[in-house]
């Protein structure tokens, strides 16, 4: 069994300054594991790590995409995959660092992303039908057809309720039906999980504090040297929180005070759903951050209690 180490939690929760403490304790390297950190030029918006935060320790799978790219989680753990390979060749520590829960099932659960063979115009189909009656519209489809996923997926999930539908479609079955006969638990890893939380207003103060940041380091000039490159908000990478609410300011349809606040709202809510999905996983071991003095005793918790 390849010995993994992944940090994950909500955004603005401080995963980067333990994972460093944690690398540089177990001589490990870090596969990030963020939907936007992949993106090339979006920097301030996606509290991208800088070479200098790095101190030296090396960092996989961010920078690799250009924004008008798409980038699925296929791609994700194919690319991951040989990330951790390259680590452990090297007699390191492979650690998976980030919030992109989905990302991070992807290596952790035994799915099969391509299980099912792709339906493209009925895709386009329920998504230009999510742009015209909404996604709570094309989640109610589920309903008749697929009651576990219609639980399990919320609206906002937009992907991954069309992607159920897409597979019911194409076989007749749900995608749980698809997958139960594989053990979802059948991975290659022995994995020691972690999930830092902390206090929730304590962890909205540090969310809002964070965006004002991003705005003092210029993330306005930032959208608008993307906007000038060409990238818009019909491409995924602009959909992120922060850009989308720029790209709507720039555009005249809200106010800097609207977007701003929109952005720490969203983030706000975002962290709610990382919250909500890594409690779903049952080999989380939870670290909550008020418990500890600091980050060293964290680091410390982590170095002592993983097996590797």
């Amino acid at each position: 069994m390849k010995k993994l180490i992944i940090i994950a939690g909500p955004t603005a929760v401080g995963k980067t300054e333990i994972s460093l403490g944690v690398a540089k304790k177990l001589n490990g390297e870090i596969v990030s594991a963020d939907s936007m950190q992949i993106y090339k030029y979006m920097d301030i918006g996606s509290a991208k790590i800088s070479e200098e935060e790095m101190q030296g320790v090396p960092h996989y799978l961010i920078d690799i995409v250009e924004p008008h790219e798409n980038f699925t989680v296929a791609d994700f753990k194919t690319k991951a995959e040989s990330s951790i390979d390259a680590i452990l060749d090297k007699g390191k520590v492979p650690m998976v660092v980030g919030g992109t829960g989905l990302y991070i099932n992807s290596l952790i659960y035994n799915y099969t992303f391509t299980e099912a063979a792709k339906d493209e115009e009925y895709r386009k189909y329920l998504e230009e039908l999510a742009e015209t009656k909404g996604k709570e519209h094309v989640h109610s489809l589920l309903k008749e057809v697929d009651i576990d996923s219609y639980n399990r997926l919320y609206p906002n999930d937009l992907k991954r309720v069309v992607r159920a539908l897409e597979v019911y479609k194409i076989t007749g079955k749900t995608i749980s039906e698809f997958t139960a006969n594989e053990n979802i638990y059948d991975i290659p890893y022995d994995i020691n999980y972690y999930v830092l939380n902390m206090d929730r207003a304590k962890l909205y103060e540090r969310i809002n504090k964070r965006v004002d940041i991003m705005l003092s380091h210029g993330l306005i000039d930032e959208v608008i040297k993307l906007k000038n490159m060409g990238y818009n908000s019909s491409m995924q990478s602009m959909k992120g929180i922060g850009y989308k609410e720029i790209l709507y300011y720039l555009e005249g349809k809200i106010s800097l005070d609207e977007a701003v606040e929109m952005i720490k709202q969203g983030s706000r809510n975002y962290a709610k759903r990382q919250l909500t999905w890594f409690r779903k996983d049952s080999r989380v071991t939870w670290i909550d951050k008020d418990q500890f003095p600091s980050d060293t005793e964290i680091v410390e918790f982590i170095v002592n209690n993983s097996n590797v």
